[in-house]
């Protein structure tokens, strides 16, 4: 249990990403995959979401390396929208991390208003970049993403900042109206850290 992490919240920004870069770097799957992602050269490709900030309840937790994480999201972008081109690249990611023992689940940015409204029962605008993509998930806290950097540090997007990340608070985003989203993963959540703050939609 790291039980200075918690702390963090109120820590300045700078402090929090210097913070979480060295628990992405000294998590062996976090570090492969973001490995992964700058060795198959993604267009814009970042690791986000769930896999980062549960790995660090995990360690505000105790809980065992792996707790509550289903997959790792990778997301990246590519103008050409074809369902081939985008399926090339999941089944070449899923072969790369197929020896790790990882699932991951990759997704074409550039793609998502395409099947978003099937999804959730509302249409969106094209995005226009990875980015752009973390200022919409249904919770603030989730939008983080981290990539390796050409100096062999972490790039990291948190639009939102990491201030709830550190705090384990999850807040909504109401930048649309995602509130089953919202609602529906905080329910989940709570069943593998009941000690978050949930913010209901």
């Amino acid at each position: 249990m790291d039980q200075h992490l918690p702390a963090l919240a109120t820590a300045s920004l700078a402090e929090q990403q210097q913070a979480l870069a060295g628990i992405v770097l000294a998590d062996p799957d976090l570090s492969a995959i973001v490995d992964l992602i700058a060795d198959q050269d993604l267009p814009d490709g970042w690791l986000v979401a769930g896999a980062i900030y549960q790995t660090v309840w995990n360690r505000i937790a105790g809980h065992r390396r792996q707790t509550g994480i289903k997959d790792y999201d990778v997301i990246y972008f590519d103008p050409d929208t074809s369902y081939e081109a985008e399926d090339r690249v999941i089944r070449r990611m899923e072969a790369a991390c197929r020896p790790l023992g990882l699932a991951v689940e990759v997704r074409n940015q550039a793609r998502v208003h395409l099947w978003y409204e099937e999804r959730f029962g509302f249409p969106i605008a094209p995005l226009t970049s990875s980015a752009e993509s973390l200022l919409f998930y249904a919770s603030t806290t989730h939008s983080v993403g981290v990539r390796r950097n050409a100096a062999g540090g972490l790039d990291m997007l948190a639009p939102y900042g990491l201030a709830d990340v550190f705090a384990m608070h999850l807040r909504p985003n109401r930048l649309r109206p995602n509130g089953p989203s919202h609602d529906a993963k905080a329910r989940r959540c709570l069943v593998t850290w009941p000690m978050l703050t949930v913010e209901w939609w």
